[in-house]
């Protein structure tokens, strides 16, 4: 599959524009739940193979906190949001002022606290995905895993049976009293629905 080489400008543009709003909707969805502000920079947004995810995130042995789960409707497809130690743990003691222990060891409460955030983005980004597109996509209940990129990527190719050789990356950036917590959110849609979404976002392709 190949975009046609002076579409791929209009095409990001477009993504661009989905990743903002669903970063908006997001801020407001997760300032609703925890009552106080939470910040979100503009998202960078692209597109990489399936093999590419596990070096965008510090590489197949680097130990992250994933949510995962499945998106059903006119473009199913496979969620993740993968975020480092680091991150998850300003993101639990900023947002939600949850210290985590020195060793990592997340209690269920932590982990709860970040599936649910998974949850808000996923369902946000898919909004506005489905805004632009008029595509009904939904996601399903959501996984949350510790351990390294490459076994959870490898377990998602387990769970789900199929997965499609690219990825829509849309990097998130929290924002909290001066620090910053960044997630990587991947979509990546079945075989045969990236041709869908393209199609039904305006965008021919070869």
């Amino acid at each position: 599959m190949k975009l046609f080489n002076h579409d791929f400008e209009f095409k990001m543009d477009v993504l661009r524009e989905v990743g903002n709003i669903g970063a908006g909707n997001a801020a407001t969805a997760l300032s609703r739940l925890l009552d106080k502000k939470v910040d979100m920079m503009v998202p960078t947004v692209s597109l990489l193979t399936f093999d590419e995810i596990a070096d965008r995130v510090g590489g197949p042995e680097a130990v992250v906190v994933a949510i995962f789960l499945r998106v059903s409707g006119d473009a199913p497809g496979n969620m993740f949001f993968i975020i480092d130690q680091d991150s998850a743990r300003r993101l639990l003691s900023g947002l939600l002022s949850l210290e985590v222990s020195e060793d990592l060891a997340y209690t269920e409460m932590e982990l709860s606290a970040l599936c649910e955030i998974g949850n808000i983005l996923a369902g946000s980004y898919l909004s506005s995905l489905g805004d632009f597109t008029g595509l009904k996509m939904s996601p399903s209940v959501p996984s949350v895993a510790v351990d390294m990129a490459g076994a959870i990527l490898s377990y998602g190719l387990l769970q789900f049976g199929v997965m499609g050789d690219d990825a829509l990356l849309i990097d998130t950036t929290f924002l909290e009293g001066g620090q910053n917590a960044q997630g990587h959110f991947f979509l990546i849609p079945d075989p045969e629905s990236f041709e869908k979404l393209f199609r039904a976002l305006g965008v021919p392709l070869e």
